[in-house]
């Protein structure tokens, strides 16, 4: 009695006959050739449908891209002599711009969808900060986004600042906790930590700010902050205890 191998085997070897007769068989041929004929003819549109809608897409992504990208050489060209009069202190000028040159709220407006644009955003946020327009400050460094581990973390810290100012303390804890959580680092993560202990102290919730201290002593112990973290720590402990 054959075995269940000589099945298989003879099974395989059927179909590679089939296939072989396909290709030697022009008969074979012309029928196989005739059923892809018939799908695309029956399928004809929704296929070219999906062929444009694809090749749209790619192309649009491209596109945009490309544009995008000459949108930020434009916005960084434009931006320069802005920054250049905001690190001479001339806040006016850099928010509003001179003749034939724009401000950084020009740019900011026109340039949203880039990151130039965006940064300009943050740039517009420290300059309110700076004349106590806190308010605004909060509104444009809200339109400030990066991946970038610093500037993004600062962003989120001077919104923490803006809302300590006006004394918002809920929302300074969300902010400074915004910014101790974006890609936590040694230089700057012990800085946003301590400045969201303080809120937690002026909120007079101790345990909280304790547990922020105890934090940047231990995770972060070779920075500057973590003597005065171990200090402020010892100091809210002996009042909790008494």
């Amino acid at each position: 009695m054959p075995s269940e191998k000589y099945f298989v085997i003879n099974n395989m070897a059927e179909k590679d006959k089939s296939g072989i007769e396909i290709l030697e068989s022009a008969e074979a041929l012309q029928k196989e050739f005739n059923k892809a004929e018939s799908f695309f003819k029956t399928n004809g549109k929704v296929l070219g449908f999906i062929l444009g809608f694809v090749t749209a897409v790619v192309g649009g992504y491209f596109g945009y891209t490309y544009w995008v990208d000459s949108q930020n050489e434009e916005a960084q060209a434009a931006m320069y002599p802005a920054v250049s009069y905001f690190e001479s202190d001339s806040l006016t000028q850099a928010l509003n711009g001179t003749a034939g040159n724009d401000g950084l709220l020009s740019i900011a407006d026109q340039y949203s969808h880039t990151p130039a644009g965006k940064l300009a955003n943050f740039y517009v946020g420290l300059i309110y900060l700076k004349q106590a327009k806190y308010d605004q400050a909060i509104e444009a460094l809200s339109s400030f986004s990066s991946s970038d581990a610093i500037l993004q973390g600062r962003a989120y810290a001077l919104i923490g600042d803006a809302h300590v100012e006006k004394k918002a303390w809920d929302e300074a804890i969300t902010a400074y906790q915004k910014a101790a959580d974006f890609k936590p680092n040694k230089y700057f993560t012990p800085t946003y930590l301590m400045k969201l202990a303080s809120v937690y102290v002026e909120k007079k919730q101790n345990t909280e700010a304790i547990a922020i201290y105890a934090k940047v002593a231990e995770q972060y112990a070779t920075s500057m902050e973590a003597l005065n973290a171990k200090k402020y720590k010892s100091k809210l402990e002996a009042s909790v205890g008494e």
